[in-house]
């Protein structure tokens, strides 16, 4: 199981709109094959800054079939118009888990 966490900038002023797109875009990583789950955190210290959160099977659940699937064209339909900046992305693997 691997983590992808994209750091997303957008306007603050477009905040509830653009947790609105993620919540309906929710359902196209639900489908998503080998797509575990999916959380949108919101920057404390920079408002502007969101970490999508989402569980895959492995990178290539996100990078390849997720990412030339219908649903990741949706999604970026949905949600592509926010971005400030292009998302960065990166996957971790969980090496240890204390409590």
């Amino acid at each position: 199981m691997i983590t992808e966490i994209a750091t997303i900038t957008i306007d603050p002023a477009q905040a509830a709109a653009f947790e609105a797109a993620v919540a309906q875009a929710a359902p196209l990583f639900r489908g998503a094959e080998g797509c575990h789950g999916m959380a949108l955190e919101r920057g404390i210290e920079d408002a502007a800054r969101y970490q999508l959160i989402v569980r895959w099977d492995t990178v290539e659940h996100h990078t390849v079939k997720f990412r030339e699937s219908d649903g990741f064209r949706a999604w970026r339909q949905l949600v592509g118009s926010f971005f400030a900046e292009p998302p960065v992305v990166i996957h971790t693997a969980t090496v240890a888990r204390y409590f």
